[in-house]
């Protein structure tokens, strides 16, 4: 039997530190793909500027898709958490090309783990974006590690960890705990070490439900 044909997967960013924890994700658990990064680190920057996504942003959203469907791509993964609307005009105009928000697979999985989540972030515009992506019955209590994604801007990732597995006790009482930025995923064994419950990363998820949709 042949070995199937490994799968173009673009991974479109708004943080400069989102593509390392991904590309570790997918060598750990769906290994050999082939791995597109298309980085735009000014549309964090302009989110936080301009405080509301705007329709100009979407259209810079569909420009990036669109670029990389057209490299042949299999799926698209968005890594950006603070921009769901923008990415669902994504999927509605390349479907049925699988399109990803950075959450949607880490929610699925969170909400088989009990009725009150964790979110755990760094980066506060994820909030008002990612927790509408919830489903009805379920009690998101959200945290922000103040300080922390300064901290990785940095280059300080220690004090980034600190700070995340602080500001992690505070959802202590949770049934799990969503770290709501990829560039979390590098403290979950210090959140699951301060509150003792299940931690779900972005990457991990993602990883495991495109490898899913794509057959791998």
């Amino acid at each position: 039997m042949s070995a199937a044909r490994p799968k173009r997967i673009a991974l479109i960013h708004a943080l400069r530190h989102s593509p390392p924890p991904i590309e570790a994700a997918f060598a750990r658990l769906w290994p050999g793909q082939v791995l597109m990064n298309l980085l735009d680190d000014s549309l964090s920057a302009d989110l936080a500027r301009e405080g509301a996504l705007t329709p100009r942003m979407t259209e810079r959203f569909l420009t990036l898709a669109r670029y990389a469907a057209g490299t042949g791509a299999d799926a698209i993964l968005f890594t950006c958490s603070a921009f769901g609307p923008c990415i669902e005009a994504c999927a509605r105009d390349l479907a049925p090309l699988p399109v990803l928000k950075p959450n949607e697979a880490m929610i699925e999985e969170a909400i088989t783990r009990g009725k009150r989540i964790g979110l755990l972030v760094t980066f506060q515009g994820t909030i008002p974006s990612m927790t509408p992506e919830f489903p009805a019955g379920i009690t998101v209590v959200s945290k922000v590690a103040e300080g922390g994604l300064a901290a990785l801007d940095a280059g300080d990732v220690a004090t980034h960890d600190r700070l995340a597995e602080e500001a992690a006790r505070e959802l202590a009482d949770c049934d799990a705990i969503a770290l709501g930025q990829f560039s979390l995923a590098r403290a979950k064994p210090l959140v699951e070490r301060a509150t003792g419950k299940p931690v779900l990363t972005t990457p991990d998820s993602a990883v495991l439900k495109l490898r899913r949709l794509l057959g791998g």
